[in-house]
């Protein structure tokens, strides 16, 4: 008996697969402690599976408290020790800019003030050292260190990527001095070149480490006193690892929840039939978009996750602030605008009923009778229709709009927000999303997902049957995994078969020993890049390709990417990535799942589609394989809402995925062309009359 319990922003959910069928549970999120909403909600599923706690043998958990943290910029009390001249590296940061006409926009500031930055009297070249550090000067940094009187400690030294002795050094003397701090040594944490990406991720890993050990130390404590196993948390890059490795390294959780959320789609994805869609995870804080490739989420090397830089491997998940909670307001120009800033799960959007004063997203689904008043969502949340009337009415008079032209205006300002991701992932990176189904998932993706393909010119959507906890069922089927990555620049001579094999090797022993399995899979990526350049592209090529077949991946990828390749130019590895894995297991999603109730009409009931009411055939429940879905209509399901616009149509295909897919506009029929005159003579004019 397999359990995965997602946190959401709102809802924390549950999956427990159990004899062969999935059971769902929903609970209230718990911002003052994540992991009361976790028990509660594992409660649940228990219950309605009539098992006990003692019977789950694996606990899989994804959740957001270093994300949150890192969003909000609260962590320990941290200091970092850098090599002498280089303490400012975490300010100075890089040149670049997102925005290139916005002077003025800010970075985020160090998480690191000033007078926690402290020089190591030492120097560390690529070749080895050229100031040697002595155990008087590593005693000195840690005693100093002590006195600052911080919680955590970053140590990000010039080159430790490839020579961590003085790192080390340094990590032992604060464990005499400060034993109770936590310490990031770079080169555990990052294990690559560029120091100020590795500095920092090193300086997030040691601020937000202390705060996510505490979480998770009260999470086993729980787990354990139900009768539940310790949990195996979900990293960034979509694997699983145990709690103890988690709370050593808090910067390796920062995607969790967006992972587990991929991984679910991914498996979904495959069973439907459909290997190649986008993601659309929208749920009552933000949405989460990626691009699924052959039954396979993308990857990236690193990420940049609130302005800072995340020198990481990571699933490539983007999100935006766009989710049911999000409130709507009216800018000082006076425009409609969505989000970012959300109702979260407490108090949550007016129509709840827990005190929530401004409109979000979800009251204006409600008001234009997408949500049923009648029916409560999943979580026990009765909808109050009046209340979200209220809070739309009186935006709608702060903007001048009638209320139904109000609430949506803020489905498509939302929509827009999500399209805009969507078009980052895909039209920005030369993608075709047209080519692609859209993957809708999250407890308010299915409400959107058909105007989102309709803005994008997608033509086929994918709603799973699960689609309101697919997050939680991702980390059931998600792998075990652990990562072992490391620059080795290699050009030229130096770049030859065996270097490659060796490298692959001595990262596989470290990931297969992280992970305590010496059997574990092995999976190698990459990164390359033509002498000179200043960035890589990432390939893949098994585990000990050739030079001249790494050549052919990378310049396949290069032309794909760049639309050019070079062949007379000379070729540089510059970083190996290797994970080790454990496959996870696959749960039979054909299997009814006992707990749902069967698909019903539930009549009909009044919607507004593009200003005009229609009425909307309604269906409650999970509709069985087979079973025939025509728009107008709202599918509610278990733990989702889908609607189906008018033109949209499909059908429940076996594992009980809702394919809905649009009718293709008929071609207007050429007009007949009008019948030449013939040609006659022209008439002669008549004589003048003679003048009288």
């Amino acid at each position: 008996m397999l359990l995965g319990v997602d946190v959401g922003g709102t809802f924390t959910d549950a999956v427990l697969a159990v004899d062969g069928r999935i059971v769902t549970a929903k609970s209230p999120t718990t911002p003052e402690d994540q992991s009361i909403g976790v028990m509660s909600a594992v409660a649940t599923a228990l219950q309605r599976a009539g098992r006990s706690a003692e019977e789950v043998e694996v606990f899989a958990h994804g959740m957001t408290v270093a994300t949150n943290a890192l969003l909000e910029g609260v962590g320990a009390r941290t200091a970092l020790v850098a090599t002498e001249g280089f303490t400012d590296l975490i300010a100075l940061g890089r040149q670049n800019r997102a925005d290139l006409y916005r002077l003025c926009a800010a970075r985020p500031a160090p998480l690191v003030p000033d007078e926690l930055r402290f020089g190591a009297p030492e120097r560390m070249t690529p070749d080895g050292p050229l100031r040697p550090l002595d155990a008087d000067g590593a005693e000195e940094i840690a005693r100093r260190v002590a006195q600052s009187g911080a919680e955590a400690v970053a140590v990000v030294l010039l080159h430790s990527y490839r020579h961590p002795e003085h790192e080390c050094a340094i990590g032992e003397a604060l464990a005499r001095v400060l034993p109770d701090a936590h310490v990031s040594l770079s080169h555990e944490v990052v294990g690559t070149f560029r120091e100020y990406e590795r500095a920092a991720t090193t300086e997030v890993d040691a601020a937000l480490t202390p705060l996510l050990r505490r979480y998770l130390r009260g999470l086993v404590e729980r787990a354990v006193e139900s009768g539940l196993p310790e949990p195996a948390i979900m990293q960034s890059g979509g694997g699983l690892i145990d709690a103890a490795a988690a709370g050593r390294h808090a910067a390796w959780m920062v995607l969790s929840g967006p992972a587990a959320g991929a991984a679910g789609g991914a498996y979904v994805a495959a069973a439907a039939g459909s290997p190649d869609v986008l993601c659309l995870d929208m749920g009552g804080t933000s949405a989460d978009v990626c691009v699924i490739d052959g039954g396979a989420v993308r990857e990236r090397s690193s990420g940049v996750l609130a302005g800072r830089p995340i020198a990481l491997p990571m699933l490539d998940v983007h999100t935006v602030g766009a989710g049911g909670g999000s409130i709507a307001w009216r800018d000082a120009g006076g425009a409609l605008r969505v989000g970012p800033r959300s109702a979260g799960a407490d108090p949550g959007p007016a129509c709840y009923g827990r005190g929530g004063t401004e409109p979000t997203v979800t009251d204006a689904n409600l008001v234009l009778g997408y949500l049923s008043p009648d029916h409560d969502l999943a979580g026990g949340v009765a909808l109050d229709r009046d209340a979200a009337e209220n809070v739309v009415e009186t935006l709608a008079g702060e903007l001048g709009l009638e209320t139904i032209a109000c609430a949506e205006g803020i489905i498509r300002v939302a929509n827009a927000e999500m399209v805009r991701a969507l078009r980052v992932i895909t039209v920005e990176r030369g993608v075709d999303p047209r080519r692609y189904g859209l993957l809708a998932f999250g407890g308010a993706g299915p409400l959107h997902a058909a105007a989102i393909a309709d803005e994008l010119g997608i033509r086929t959507i994918v709603c799973p049957r699960a689609s309101g906890v697919l997050a939680a069922l991702g980390l059931i089927v998600a792998p075990r995994r652990r990562d072992a990555q490391r620059t080795v620049l290699l050009s030229g001579d130096a770049l030859s078969a065996a270097a490659v094999r060796d490298a692959v090797q001595e990262l596989g022993e470290q990931a297969r020993r992280a992970l305590g399995e010496p059997t574990a899979d092995l999976s190698a990526v990459f990164e390359l890049r033509y002498r000179g350049q200043a960035f890589e592209l990432a390939v893949a090529a098994g585990v000990a390709p050739s030079p001249g077949e790494l050549r052919d991946a990378f310049e396949t990828e290069h032309e794909e990417r760049y639309g050019y390749r070079d062949p007379t130019q000379e070729l540089e590895l510059v970083t190996v990535r290797v994970a080790a894995t454990l496959a996870g297991t696959e749960p039979d999603l054909t299997a009814p799942d006992a707990m749902s109730p069967p698909v019903a009409e539930a009549g009909t009931r009044g919607a507004i589609f593009r200003g005009e009411p229609l009425e909307t055939r309604v269906l409650r429940g999970s509709p069985p394989p087979g079973t025939r879905i025509e728009g107008p209509a709202v599918v509610e399901l278990p733990e989702a809402t889908l609607l189906v616009p008018p033109q949209w149509s499909g059908h429940t295909d076996p594992t009980g995925t809702i394919r809905l897919e649009r009718e293709r506009e008929r071609e207007p029929e050429p007009e007949p062309e009008p019948e030449r005159e013939r040609e006659r003579e022209p008439e002669p004019e008549p004589e003048p009359e003679p003048e009288r």
